[in-house]
């Protein structure tokens, strides 16, 4: 079963977190969430799956960017949320659809207990000018049947930022930590 808007809205403070909260981004049964200013890509030609893949952050202007095909975007929610006794999932927006922009490719399917910013991964199908702050997605809670053990994982929960993808830990657990060199050219946000 699938929580309606009036019971998301009843387990606020609860079962759900999502900071902030505007109840005119309340849906009958969904909330939308909104899109962050910053977007990641990946630098690697090739990206490999044991390995922490080099990336790049991009600034989403006031009058907007345009999203390319054949380049996958991240980005993440405004929207900090945290879900207990319920499974958090989200959805692209129709209206987004219908501009050929995927907002997630796979990873829609949160699990019971994860806390933290949405990292979204983003494919225009034709290019898009996307502007920071437009509801990108909706959020949604299933109902749970038997015992609940909550999500515990040290790659992404509690995540603060954009998430790349953290795989090579389980593949290659004995991995650097990143790779990734740090020169300080004054742009960088700054760790922690």
């Amino acid at each position: 079963m699938i929580l309606t808007g009036h019971e998301i809205r009843q387990q606020l403070g609860k079962n759900i977190l999502i900071e902030p909260f505007h109840e005119a981004q309340l849906n009958p049964n969904s909330y939308n969430l909104t899109l962050h200013h910053e977007l990641m890509v990946y630098e690697e030609l090739v990206l490999d799956m044991r390995k922490a893949n080099r990336v790049r952050r991009l600034e989403i202007p006031p009058e907007g960017l345009v999203l390319q095909p054949h380049q996958l975007y991240l980005g993440r929610t405004v929207e900090r949320t945290e879900t207990h006794n319920y499974v958090p999932m989200i959805e692209g927006r129709s209206s987004v659809g219908r501009l050929g922009l995927f907002v997630h490719v796979t990873a829609g399917f949160g699990d019971v207990g994860f806390a933290g910013y949405w990292t979204l991964e983003m494919f225009a199908v034709q290019p898009v000018r996307v502007y920071a702050g437009v509801p990108i997605c909706q959020i949604f809670y299933h109902e749970l049947r038997g015992e609940i053990t909550e999500y515990a994982s040290d790659k992404y929960q509690n995540n603060r930022d954009i998430q790349p993808s953290l795989l090579f830990k389980e593949l290659n657990p004995h991995s650097p930590r990143d790779p990734q060199l740090t020169l300080d050219f004054g742009l960088e946000r700054p760790a922690g």
